[in-house]
């Protein structure tokens, strides 16, 4: 990053062996939220970023270079949280890279991941921040695959590689919070297990399920148990069970990254505008659950609703059995005994035994029309 030190150090070359790479992997870490990000902490991240790639570009490039290497890192292409300076340092070396190949120049720039082998910036993780990679879909890779990518990339013709280990099973888990740059790399999940979690894939909203129950008390702790299983998810606990509701996020082991990231998972579960501040506005799960109770607007009357879903979501698969005369006659008739219960249900609930249709003579055509009005 030093202009001067640099060039005397390249007139120190010999001839005789005159340079014929470049690879820059110099880089410093000093994470915080973006509120907190001042001019001096960001300097310190992009000076051995911005400032070193520069300068070796500049003094290199009338050289008759073979390769010309960047370390960069996937938080420039996806924005890990807390990142918000090393991302944008980053983010330069990749667009060096680009700079000097419409110039004619060599030039690749590696997006590394989490390697296996602890370096001094690696090592500045903790268990929190290695299990948040984890959740995002983020593996570490060992030395040697990392250095057989490495020897790989230049016949790739490629200016910007992302080099990373990626675990398609958690990518697909984070649903509509998967980063947009690895969405075409989730597998699809099951239609069946991607309707059941409810608000924007289909399934009832946060509010219709906290309408199905019967009373305020239940209500409160649903909600509980959702922020208890949200902090446990958020922690690496696998069991929402030992998380205290009335213990201080703070004492939980609560920093401002993983404040942040269990207000972005409530927003997105609960459908409303969080704060960023919500944890320190709400210091415990208890007093957090409370106030979204406050906020969500619970529509009354919707016990109906995830019944209605299910029959929505079965009518394509009956149709498509149908063509199977056995399975037709067997879903038939389960759905008179589903017909039966509820009318049984009704008799009880208004005190009348007699119902108007007879099931039993019901044909299949007047069972399926009947599906269609319920649904």
């Amino acid at each position: 990053a030093d202009r001067n030190a640099l060039t005397s150090l390249l007139h120190t070359i010999p001839a005789e062996h005159p340079l014929t790479a470049v690879v820059h992997t110099a880089g410093t870490l000093d994470d915080t939220v973006l509120a907190d990000l001042t001019a001096e902490r960001l300097e310190a991240v992009l000076r051995p970023k911005v400032d070193a790639a520069w300068n070796l570009h500049e003094l290199t490039k009338d050289l008759d270079l073979e390769a010309f290497v960047l370390y960069s890192s996937v938080a420039g292409l996806i924005g890990n949280a807390g990142q918000a300076n090393y991302a944008a340092g980053n983010t330069f070396l990749d667009a060096l890279a680009q700079h000097r190949r419409a110039l004619g120049l060599p030039a690749v720039s590696l997006a590394w991941g989490l390697w296996d082998q602890v370096s001094t910036i690696s090592g500045q993780l903790d268990q929190t921040d290695l299990r948040r990679l984890a959740r995002l879909g983020l593996l570490p890779l060992s030395s040697a695959d990392a250095m057989e990518l490495f020897d790989a990339a230049p016949a790739t013709g490629e200016a910007v590689l992302a080099v990373t280990r990626l675990d398609t099973g958690a990518l697909r888990k984070q649903g509509e919070r998967l980063l947009p740059l690895l969405r075409d790399l989730a597998p699809a999940a099951p239609r069946r297990a991607a309707a059941g979690t409810g608000g924007a894939d289909g399934g009832p909203s946060l509010a219709e399920r906290l309408g199905a129950l019967p009373d305020e008390e239940r209500r409160v702790e649903a909600l509980t148990d959702l922020v208890r299983t949200q902090v446990a998810a958020v922690l690496g606990h696998s069991d929402p069970g030992s998380v205290d509701p009335g213990r201080a996020f703070q004492e939980l082991g609560f920093d401002s990254l993983t404040a942040v990231e269990l207000r972005n998972q409530l927003s997105t579960t609960s459908g409303l505008r969080l704060p960023t501040t919500l944890v320190f506005d709400h210091p415990t799960p208890a007093a957090l659950a409370a106030h979204l109770r406050q906020r969500i607007t619970v529509e009354e009357g919707a016990a109906a609703t995830p019944v209605l879903a299910d029959l929505d979501r079965l009518k394509s698969a009956i149709r498509t059995a149908s063509v199977d005369r056995d399975a037709f006659d067997r879903i038939t008739d389960r759905l008179r005994e589903l017909l039966d219960i509820a009318d049984t249900a009704n008799g009880t609930a208004t005190g009348d035994d007699d119902t108007d249709r007879d099931l039993d003579t019901a044909s299949d055509e007047e069972l399926f029309a009947l599906l269609d009005d319920l649904g």
